[in-house]
């Protein structure tokens, strides 16, 4: 093993660290020149994927008191090797506002106080810009925004460029908008409330001889600056941008040249084709515009694999870092609403159903929107694909089709739809019990108490029953809470055998390589409404519905790709007939020895068929 090799940067933001101590670093900065032509611009992406990082970049890149470290950490860099004429040229004023104190009692106290020493910092770094009657002058007005006023104001009669960036500019709101409700949300960023004017101050800086001669904001979502700034006038969106598709997150070509890098220098022992294969499938998928030709990796995800596994270690036992999973309680305000005193699903509760269960949507993305209008379905849609639980997939007929982009988004949209119907006291279920229940079902082939357990939860708890409505919400459902582990990876509507199976459970190899059984889900439904009240489906339907998947699991199971796939696997194909909410059938079909068989397994009603 060799003595030095480069140590992943998990964690860390800054960019002359990550340079300074010979850390990896794939190289994004040819993005400084067509970001240069947007003289105030603001972007949205995803929680970790590199927005602080980036702005540390600009910072290092542009910040004139750091012209004699240039050399030393842009060396080697795309635009170290033709700077643009800008660098080094800039007073910087940079804002991190996940960084301070976010009691709601305090807050404003807080905000104030973080501003004014940076704005201190900066104004020291200048001193030869900034002499101390002007320093007196600047620090003179009691509140922020009176004092940025008064540096927009020097800057401009003193031709002294200035280069503002904030990042992370929504995550103290999005903090109080969760925890403390709207009202609270509203008192600071509308009316006269201090971040609203903050951005009022900010935009007359940024106007024709304001003084603010380029600015960049990064967030996660456009609801904050919508509300701030009347409508998003402040900065130009570049969030849908080609050009910058990929100036954040990795290219497929990027995470392979990093595990042969690795692997060459002899610290990752993993065949590298299958690393990819597993970082793909959980990381991959991001497109950050309708126009994008390839899709990127979650920056964070691909480095807490590569921390886990250098050097020469397995791969990580937890492919979800915890640091990329959006808490519950963060979305909680978008799907639940309280009347007299309990809580209740709205109708984004109800989209995200339907979303978990078809696996896709299409819908414009807005560029901004208020938070009095995030119920709408479109905004509602933006959000989560701004969030990074939706990814443009491609367009059909105009308009973006968006679809979830890979196993871990999949994981987490399971565990907040499962924590949404507790948390509205519909469904609940224990669990642990659950959890050995579904390692029985994928170690021994003992499916049918995982579905008893299921079948018999439903039927106790009937305030999920009007929620169980349609085939798709139904398989949704199911797979959420098949989805508590990760003993499988599931697939909606996976094409076998000439035919689209509604859901397969694929052993996850990878991680768990003596895994013997898997499973392709055939979901039959009856609407509650086609029979009379309490009437049982008659005999016959069933057995019509049984013999129509019958057929169509044969086909799948006899698929000459998922054989090959998982050679030493059983599959087991399962036909589940619900008729509403209510599972009134089931039947096995094992293969590849029983894919012709004539009598299957059955359970019709609870009872042996």
């Amino acid at each position: 093993m060799p003595a030095s090799y480069p140590r992943i940067p998990y964690g860390i933001g800054s960019f002359a660290r990550i340079r300074r101590d010979g850390l990896l670093y794939v190289d994004k900065t040819r993005f400084v020149r067509p970001l240069e032509d947007e003289h105030h611009a603001f972007l949205i992406r995803p929680r970790r994927f590199g927005k602080t990082c980036w702005v540390s970049l600009l910072e290092c890149y542009y910040d004139r008191t750091q012209a004699d470290a240039f050399d030393t950490v842009f060396g080697g860099t795309d635009i170290g090797a033709a700077p643009t004429s800008n660098h080094s040229s800039y007073v910087v004023l940079r804002f991190n506002f996940s960084a301070f104190s976010q009691e709601l009692d305090t807050l404003k106290e807080r905000f104030e106080e973080y501003c004014e020493r940076h704005l201190r910092h900066a104004l020291a770094l200048n001193r030869d810009l900034f002499p101390d009657e002007a320093v007196r002058d600047i620090l003179a007005p009691s509140g922020i925004d009176g004092k940025l006023d008064q540096l927009f104001y020097h800057a401009r009669r003193q031709a002294i460029p200035l280069y503002v960036l904030i990042d992370e500019y929504d995550n103290f709101a999005n903090t109080v908008l969760a925890h403390h409700g709207q009202a609270a949300y509203e008192r600071f960023t509308h009316g006269e409330g201090f971040y609203r004017g903050f951005f009022a101050t900010l935009k007359a800086g940024t106007e024709q001889g304001g003084g603010v001669e380029r600015l960049f904001v990064t967030g996660v979502s456009p609801i904050t600056m919508d509300d701030v700034t009347s409508g998003f006038n402040i900065a130009s969106n570049i969030s849908l941008q080609p050009d910058f598709g990929q100036m954040l997150g990795f290219t497929e070509a990027e995470v392979a040249g990093l595990l042969e890098r690795y692997r060459d220098l002899g610290v990752f022992d993993q065949d590298t084709d299958a690393a990819l294969a597993i970082m793909r499938e959980w990381y991959d998928g991001y497109r950050f515009s309708p126009d994008a030709e390839i899709s990127v990796y979650n920056t964070d995800m691909v480095l807490h694999y590569l921390k886990a596994s250098i050097p020469n270690r397995r791969m990580p036992r937890n492919l979800i870092d915890d640091n990329v999973r959006i808490d519950y309680g963060k979305l909680r305000h978008l799907m639940v609403v309280s009347r007299r005193g309990a809580a209740r699903p709205n109708g984004n509760f109800d989209l995200l159903r339907h979303l978990i269960g078809e696996g896709r949507a299409q819908a414009e993305i807005r560029s901004s929107f208020p938070i009095t209008r995030l119920t709408e379905p479109e905004n509602f849609l933006s959000l989560l694909y701004y969030f990074g639980l939706l990814a443009i997939e491609g367009e059909s007929r105009g308009m973006p089709r968006l679809g979830i982009p890979n196993q871990t988004v999949r994981s987490l949209l399971y565990g907040y739809l499962r924590d949404a119907y507790d948390d509205v006291e519909l469904f609940s279920v224990d669990q642990h019990r659950l959890f050995l229940l579904l390692n029985r079902m994928a170690y021994d082939g003992a499916w049918r108490p995982a579905v008893e357990f299921l079948r018999d939860s439903i039927a106790e708890q009937t305030g999920i029953r009007d929620y169980l409505a349609g085939e798709k919400v139904v398989q949704g459902f199911l797979a959420a809470y098949v989805g508590l582990t990760d003993f499988f990876l599931l697939r909606s509507d996976v094409e076998l055998g000439k035919g689209y199976a509604d859901l397969v459970l694929e052993p996850f190899a990878a991680r768990y390589p003596d895994i013997g059984y898997g499973y392709v889900i055939e979901l039959k439904y009856l609407k509650r409404g086609d029979l009379p009240a309490d009437e049982p489906v008659s005999p016959t339907a069933l057995a019509a519905l049984l013999g129509v998947a019958r057929t169509q699991l044969r086909r799948y199971l006899a698929d000459a790709g998922l054989q090959a796939r998982h050679p030493s696997v059983r599959f087991i194909g399962l036909t589940l007939v619900f008729h509403g909410w209510e599972l009134v059938a089931t039947e096995a079909l094992e293969s590849p020895s029983d894919a012709t068989a004539e009598r299957p397994e059955s359970t019709v009603s609870g009872r042996e068929g």
